[in-house]
């Protein structure tokens, strides 16, 4: 017995390994050869750089404006996902308690519009950014990215709030809290797990993002960093020494990130994933 579950943990082991190096051989290769020269990437993509140059860095570093690119992707993480907690929280604890059947249909609507593939609704969508003159504007953006975000969140907010008792809302109620104060005060706070889930998703969505905002912004100065780094593909040739180390810059920040709050990720995903 001892001996087949031995051979099992070593098959299970064995193959998380194998998930992980193959998860992770594209991000070494970018990093191994972003310290190459062109010449040597040409030559061979897999041999080792024959030194460790930074100047592929320090030229990317100044072609892609990458202090400017790094703000504007922080701004728009930032408001963008804040705005989608507050109007989700809001909504998912609203259509929660409230037991109409308007209520029930505004929260299928929100979930059948989860189904709705962006490509189907990329045109439309930019006409619309042109009509409320949303082009060009992070802060426009950001509400685009709230408006495409808000159905997942309110649906997972929806199933954390039926975990809250009901009795919590009453007794703020009783001890004189408005609808909105028993939310902020009362509710809010015990939405952490969820909150924490939602955000960390939206974050990684919002900054990966390259789709959107090449439709929506066209002005150099508030390009993204995924948006500078493809300024540095040209029409008829390609620094791809340049192109791999913008690559490793831009997925930096969220490297760190992903090191500094390692445990409150894994908590707050596994907690909203319970309670939801």
């Amino acid at each position: 017995m001892k001996r087949k579950r031995l051979i099992g943990d070593i098959l299970v082991y064995g193959f998380l390994t194998a998930a992980a190096l193959v998860t992770l051989f594209p991000l070494l290769m970018a990093l191994m050869n972003s310290f190459k020269t062109n010449g040597e990437l040409l030559t061979s993509v897999i041999a080792l750089p024959t030194a460790v140059r930074f100047d592929n860095y320090v030229r990317t570093f100044e072609k892609m404006h990458y202090l400017r690119s790094l703000g504007n992707t922080v701004i728009l993480s930032g408001v963008g996902v804040g705005l989608i907690i507050l109007f989700s929280a809001l909504a998912g604890w609203k259509l929660c308690r409230t037991k109409t059947r308007l209520s029930g249909f505004l929260l299928k609507l929100f979930i059948f519009s989860m189904l709705i593939p962006f490509s189907s609704i990329m045109i439309p969508l930019y006409r619309v950014t042109l009509l409320l003159k949303l082009k060009n504007s992070l802060l426009g953006l950001a509400f685009v990215y709230a408006g495409l975000g808000v159905s997942m969140a309110i649906f997972l907010y929806n199933g954390f709030v039926k975990s809250i008792p009901l009795e919590l809302e009453e007794a703020a109620a009783i001890d004189g809290c408005g609808p909105l104060q028993t939310f902020f005060v009362v509710i809010l706070p015990l939405l952490k797990p969820i909150t924490a889930t939602i955000c960390i998703t939206n974050v990684l969505w919002i900054w990966n993002d390259f789709l959107l905002p090449l439709v929506v912004v066209s002005d150099s100065r508030k390009y993204t960093l995924l948006l500078s780094t493809n300024t540095l593909f040209g029409q008829y040739s390609s620094d791809w020494t340049a192109i791999l180390s913008a690559l490793i810059l831009a997925a930096l920040p969220v490297i760190v990130f992903y090191a500094l709050f390692q445990k409150q990720i894994l908590k707050g995903i596994s907690e909203g994933a319970v309670k939801g």
